[in-house]
């Protein structure tokens, strides 16, 4: 074995730390500003005098914010030795101590929410921890009380060995049980008291009774020696608007995609841009830029070279996978959520480096600092997401497999808890929407991923394919139960995201996010759908092929015409649900799936007019879509100045709108079909029929329509099962009226179109809804 070799440590990389103590340094040497050996001197003698000086405290006012950090409604950090707060040196700006604090306001307890949230956040046992800075806590999901975990926190030279994936001069390697590695050579491996052994491959590190990983350093791998270099000119290019970019970012998106660490981020900015991964930073930067309008220092002077920033941030984020940590999924993260960044190859390559790193294991039993087993979780779920939605926009196979997938759900106290001043009622609430808004998402996704699982894969559609005639049978048996999460799902929503309960007005300067998940939602209502449609054809009732009259259908008419008004519902209520976004939901931060499931809608609606069985069904298919389009073109006015903040959200629908509707130009012409010989003819027998419907979970009214998978409607529980067309049944829905604002229409829809979308979200005088009376 080979003797150990000394390896220089540069600067830390800044993501994902928690918040460090005050009494402790943050003062982290560098390769620019301090001496390796003055490093672990000033941290020696920095535990030294923590010990001995446990109750003391380096902050002066303690008990109230500087004036600047009250103002800006923030938590106000003073690092030991220094007179001016965090965020007042990052500011460049005097730190007073002039003004009097105002009276504190209260939430009033919600379901014991405010409770449980002081139990997590609480000062007292904030200053017990500092009174008794020696003791450790293993807790999975509480905050640490060891002095060595806390300095790991912080990132210093010496200690930060103790996390396991944002290490700055190495990094890990999962080793998986089929490697050279043999678990059980492993374990007669000698192991130090962190947990780790030198060998001449590598050094081993051991996190629990069962994983281990290999840690190999950073100076071998390919870039290296560029970092400051690409750090240093990613800075350039958008200096001196750094700060400013920092502060949209942490404004409008991090509180809906929280996968950074906020407090830590500032610190280390304002010691120096090179402690980052120069791909996290241009990450940031990039995002950040979209809404440069919504600063009042940014709005007046020219946005920086966007070209070069984006070129350095895919040459710096290919470098950084040849050394990947979290920081890594982190920046490949972000990129995807550009307007034009999301790419499928991409995702696989950061799905490889997730598994790399060990995200898709379950980490709440490992040895390391509890702060990274929360970040890791948060990770690990954001990749699940992006892999699931990208396979759904990309029409590939998924990546991740339930299989080998050991992530635990997330808790609250696996967010840091140290990002707002919990005594600010609305920044507090807006820290908690995003959270609840991140877990949704995650939860949508798990359905949606079943959604892709039953239905998509090649051996799915193989076999509905094998069934033949019986096709559909064998898809509506299998999507009962998936309709029933989806409805679960939604009954179940919080209320502070139901797009009724915003307090947001059209006026308002504050952004919502919420419109991306129920945009999401009713993508995965449509996937569902689009099998199902899809599935009627396969089984030989295709309308639009020419048959004879005297030829029998394949399948019941009468189940043929509750999947086509089922799936009327869902594009009726979809379309409403655009209509009905304005401009604080345009603007805010949007999923990056979200410009496809925009299109989705478009594209649902021309599969039905492709479909349809009748000349008259198709013209009200036609008319529908082209007052769809026109809703997107407004829309895409209503999402930011030209060329920046999402100004292109639905610019792509438009296109793909445009593609599809050109298509059906060369559709045969359909045939004037009457009522009667549509579906009346072929009805009879309604209590066989009906019983047959029933049998797969459709709902049935005699009264109309309201056909949905699932049990019997009951409507007004805003599920999906209580979306209702009531002309559907009087005149097969081809003389409603819109729901959708157009030129040419009228802005009103017909009773069964407000119980589509009203039902689904916003009771009449909520949101922007209409009243009943105006057709609503």
């Amino acid at each position: 074995m080979s003797a150990p070799i000394a390896i220089s440590r540069t600067a830390p990389i800044a993501i994902a730390a928690r918040r460090p103590r005050p009494e402790q340094s943050l003062e982290t040497p560098n390769s620019q500003n301090n001496s390796h050996t003055n490093g672990r001197t000033h941290l020696s003698a920095s535990m030294s005098s923590t010990a001995s000086e446990a109750g003391t405290n380096i902050r002066s006012r303690k008990d109230r914010p500087c004036d600047a950090c009250r103002r800006r409604k923030s938590r106000c950090v003073i690092n030991e030795g220094q007179t001016s707060c965090v965020l007042c040196q990052f500011h460049t700006q005097d730190c007073t101590f002039v003004q009097s604090p105002q009276p504190r306001k209260r939430k009033l307890n919600t379901e014991g929410k405010e409770e449980s949230s002081a139990k997590r956040r609480s000062p007292d046992r904030a200053d017990e921890r500092r009174r008794r800075p020696t003791e450790s806590s293993i807790s999975s999901t509480g905050a640490t009380n060891s002095l060595v975990e806390e300095m790991a926190n912080i990132g210093g030279p010496t200690l930060l060995k103790r996390t396991l994936g944002l290490q700055n001069d190495r990094y890990s390697q999962y080793i998986g049980p089929t490697t050279d590695f043999e678990p059980s050579l492993i374990d007669l491996s000698p192991f130090d008291p962190q947990d780790e052994s030198l060998l001449s491959r590598g050094t081993l590190r051991k996190v629990s009774d069962v994983d281990t990983f290999l840690m190999l350093p950073d100076y071998t791998t390919p870039g290296y020696e560029h970092v400051i270099d690409d750090a240093d000119a990613i800075e350039n290019i958008v200096a001196p608007h750094g700060p400013a970019l920092l502060e949209l970012y942490f404004r409008i998106i991090h509180p809906n995609f929280p996968i950074l660490q906020k407090v830590v981020f500032f610190e280390k900015y304002n010691r120096s841009y090179r402690e980052f991964s120069p791909p996290i930073l241009a990450a940031v930067y990039i995002l950040a830029i979209n809404w440069w309008d919504h600063s009042e220092e940014l709005v007046n002077v020219p946005k920086p070279d966007i070209e070069e920033l984006e070129r350095l941030a895919r040459v710096t984020l290919a470098d950084a996978m040849y050394r990947p940590k979290l920081s890594t999924v982190q920046a490949g993260l972000l990129l995807s959520q550009r307007p034009e960044g999301d790419q499928w190859a991409p995702t696989a390559q950061l799905v490889a480096i997730g598994q790399e790193l060990g995200l898709h294991l379950d980490c709440s039993n490992w040895k390391i600092p509890p702060w990274e087993r929360g970040l890791r979780k948060r990770l690990a779920w954001a990749l699940y997401m992006q892999d699931k939605w990208g396979s759904l926009v990309h029409g590939r196979p998924s990546h991740i497999f339930a299989s080998n997938w050991a992530v635990q759900p997330l808790s609250p106290n696996d967010f840091p808890d140290v990002e707002f001043d919990e005594s600010d009622v609305e920044e507090s609430a807006e820290y908690e929407h995003g959270r609840l808004l991140f877990t949704q998402m995650i939860i949508l996704s798990q359905i949606l991923s079943e959604v892709l699982d039953t239905f998509y894969t090649l051996q799915a559609m193989a076999a509905v394919t094998q069934a033949g005639p019986q096709g559909t049978h064998l898809v509506l048996q299998l999507a009962k139960p998936v309709q029933l999460k989806l409805k679960e799902w939604f009954a179940a929503l919080p209320q502070v995201l139901r797009m009724d309960s915003s307090s947001v007005t059209v006026n308002s300067n504050k952004l919502c996010s919420t419109g991306f998940l129920h945009l999401a939602y009713f993508a995965t209502e449509i996937t569902l759908h689009r099998r199902i449609i899809r599935s009627l054809s396969s089984a030989g009732t295709n309308p639009s092929s020419p048959s004879s009259p005297n030829t029998k259908p394949a399948l019941d008419p009468y189940i043929v015409h509750i999947c086509r008004s089922a799936a009327k519902t869902r594009l009726i209520s979809a379309m409403d649900f655009v209509n009905r976004l304005n401009t604080t939901h345009l603007r805010s931060f949007w999923y990056f799936a979200s410009k496809t499931n925009f299109a989705l809608i478009g594209t649902f609606g021309s599969l039905l007019w492709a479909t349809a069985p009748g000349r008259e069904e198709a013209e009200w298919y036609r008319r529908r879509l082209g007052e769809y389009r026109w809703t997107l073109g407004v829309s895409s006015k209503g999402g930011g100045a030209e060329g920046g903040g999402n100004a292109r959200l639905t610019e792509f629908a438009m296109g793909m709108l445009d593609t599809s509707t050109g298509l059906l130009k060369s559709l045969p012409e359909k045939p004037a079909l009457s009522r009667v010989g549509s579906e009346s003819e072929n009805l009879g027998g309604t209590q066989r029929q009906r019983s047959i419907a029933e049998g797969y979970g459709y709902g049935y009214n005699t009264n109309g329509g309201g056909f949905g998978i699932g049990a019997a409607r009951d409507r007004g529980d805003g599920s999906v099962g209580s979306y209702v067309d009531r002309d559907v049944d009087t005149d097969n829905g081809l003389n409603m009226k819109s729901g959708l604002a157009s030129p040419s229409t009228s802005v009103s829809s017909s009773g069964g179109s407000a119980g589509g979308y009203e039902a689904f979200s916003a009771p009449p005088g909520s949101y922007g809804a209409r009243t009943r009376e105006e057709g609503y």
